[in-house]
């Protein structure tokens, strides 16, 4: 990862055009590619950015260039580089979920038949070039279905799994694929947006998965 810290104004172009005015700004270039601008504020989001794969281009002058394969353009004008430097990360072990939560993905898989009747389980932790998916398993009609748990369900884990279902479904081995959003707890604004992009909810009782008590899953 390269680290640059630079008085500079920024200039995108194309579906719309946008311009940074001058300022000091913390510029990112991963090793992936990708290349995004920060303030210090608004936390991790970025002021603008290219994902990859795309191309950076320093110029002789002030000027870099950064193009993705669409054509779209990032003009980053220098004016003064304060601190440039680079990194090397290695290979990134991945998020570890809290006990709970990875407790939830193994009791589900061993158990995978109370999601319905003639279920089957593919994997846990199914790798994708994104990250892995929490269970990726088989309905009694054999369409595959996609499962992401989190201990409370909220918006980004809708989001993450809808992602997921993207780069899925372009595998024609595994296509139509279909999501399962599960969680101990809901949020109503997580159900709204799964329910709207066709995923299904999935309310998981923890101790009912243990066997303490009766296997309930209530399916919504």
């Amino acid at each position: 990862m390269r680290l640059v810290i630079a008085r500079c104004s920024v200039d995108y172009a194309g579906r719309l055009t946008a311009h940074l005015p001058s300022a000091p700004r913390l510029i990112l270039i991963k090793a992936d590619g990708s290349v995004s601008i920060h303030a210090d504020d608004r936390a991790y989001k970025p002021l603008n950015w290219m994902s990859p794969p795309c191309t950076l281009k320093e110029g002789d002058g002030s000027a870099w260039t950064v193009i993705n394969k669409a054509g779209e353009k990032l003009i980053i004008t220098m004016e003064e580089v304060l601190h440039d430097s680079s990194h090397e990360l290695g290979v990134d072990p991945g998020l570890i979920k809290d006990g709970v939560e990875a407790h939830l993905q193994e009791l589900l898989a061993d158990r995978i038949e109370t999601l319905g009747s003639g279920y089957s389980l593919i994997r846990r932790e199914y790798p994708t070039a994104i990250g892995p998916v929490d269970i990726l398993c088989r309905d009694s009609d054999g369409v595959t279905v996609a499962v992401e748990i989190k201990r409370r369900g909220e918006i980004d884990g809708v989001e993450q799994l809808t992602r997921y279902l993207e780069l899925l479904n372009r595998d024609p081995h595994l296509a139509p694929v279909k999501g399962l959003f599960a969680a101990q707890e809901i949020k109503p604004q997580a159900r709204v947006l799964a329910t709207d992009r066709g995923i299904g909810c999935v309310v998981l009782d923890y101790n009912a998965l243990r066997g303490i008590e009766d296997d309930k899953l209530r399916l919504f």
